[in-house]
């Protein structure tokens, strides 16, 4: 009598199985996508970068969306001059080194070929200098985090973001290649070695500090970054530049609900989502506001480079699976095209080794140019 009961509710469980339907919430299957405004009106030398983008779909095939052919100008509330962005086709509106009148307001107007759109005047918030960048190591990881204060108290919002770089290597060396021409193994020059490259990346999460609530405008030791002492980045030699922005008070606000709905959620313990609303509104189809938030403030930026004699030894864990194989005819392995992204590594004395390109080739994912700041 068990069994049969344990059998009856194994097929119940089956039947409501099969009968589920997927769910497609109306958020996700919206049509509707929203414009995106990123960027800050930078008042000092450094130069202002508006990017441009619209939403997608969480089911979308692509994660990227830059607007294209969009005007975008910079005005004041003091007279009629205005300061024209350029496009770089890419999604990015540029101007260079404006050294805008710090007693004026600002504010961004935008016309796509959805509508125009403008964001709300803004005063001049002045960014302190950081203080310094420094690091830690603890946990089998490389704490990254910067330090700032503002001795006229002015300041109390901050955000922060970067942009690293860093030397690697394949893991195998590769002494040989094939020439296509003559269909031939010939040994690499030294301009063709593809051991060592450069790779970079920008940071994708919200960095914000306040001091609002302490006697004194000090940011000690706020985190920027966590690196794993086995991630090639710190192998060889690692560089950040963080930059820094003071914030306004809404400002502050409006990039802690963002980062509250990107990042905290996912457990019961997080916050529920929030409206983001920005101070950019659509003049044109008020329908589809944007999403965006812009302040006018000069940039601050600090660059440091962590050398791997400076850290404790941790073996290096290679994002990818490598396997070396070897073969008797290395031309037709090789220019095959099932084989066709394989390097030749080296020569046996009736044998040829040869591996996958992303292990043996490092201009798979980095470059060989080296940055003009790299010491």
């Amino acid at each position: 009598m068990a069994i049969s009961r344990r059998v009856v509710i194994l097929l119940f469980a089956m039947i409501v199985a099969s009968c589920r339907k997927p769910y497609t919430p109306p958020a996700i299957a919206s049509p509707n996508s929203y414009l995106v405004v990123e960027g800050i009106i930078n008042t000092g030398g450094d130069s202002t970068i508006i990017k441009l983008s619209k939403t997608v779909n969480i089911s979308a095939p692509t994660t990227s969306n830059p607007v294209l052919g969009a005007t975008v100008v910079i005005e004041n509330n003091q007279n009629a001059t205005t300061w024209p962005l350029a496009s770089d086709n890419h999604g990015n509106y540029i101007a260079v080194g404006l050294s805008l009148p710090l007693s004026a307001k600002y504010r961004l107007a935008i016309t796509t070929t959805d509508g125009s759109y403008q964001s709300e005047f803004v005063p001049v918030i002045s960014t302190p200098p950081i203080d310094s960048v420094g690091y830690t190591v603890s946990n089998g990881n490389v704490n990254i985090y910067v330090n700032t204060h503002d001795p006229t108290n002015q300041a109390s919002y901050y955000r922060w973001d970067y942009q690293e770089t860093w030397i690697f290597h394949a893991k195998y060396y590769s002494f040989l290649t094939v020439d296509t021409a003559t269909e031939s193994v010939v040994n690499r020059l030294p301009w063709q070695y593809v051991f060592y490259c450069f790779a970079s990346d920008a940071s994708s999460n919200i960095l914000l500090a306040t001091t609002q609530n302490l006697s004194k405008d000090v940011v000690y030791e706020a985190p920027v970054i966590q690196i794993p002492l086995s991630s090639e980045k710190v192998e060889q030699e690692y560089s950040i530049l963080v930059r820094q922005y003071a914030l306004p008070a809404d400002g502050y606000v409006f990039y802690q609900n963002l980062q509250q709905n990107s990042e905290d959620l996912g457990s019961i313990f997080a916050p529920l989502p929030s409206t983001i609303s920005g101070n950019i509104h659509a003049l044109s189809n008020t329908a589809a506001q944007p999403i965006g938030y812009i302040s006018a403030t000069n940039s601050q930026s600090k660059r440091i480079f962590i050398l791997e004699s400076g850290l404790p030894y941790v073996a290096t864990v290679y994002p990818y699976d490598c396997e070396v194989d070897s073969t008797t005819n290395p031309i037709v392995t090789i220019l095959a095209e099932a084989w066709q992204h394989n390097v030749l590594l080296d020569q046996g004395p009736k044998q040829w080794a040869f591996t996958s390109a992303d292990c043996a080739d490092c201009t798979v994912r980095g470059t060989q140019q080296t940055p003009s700041f790299w010491k």
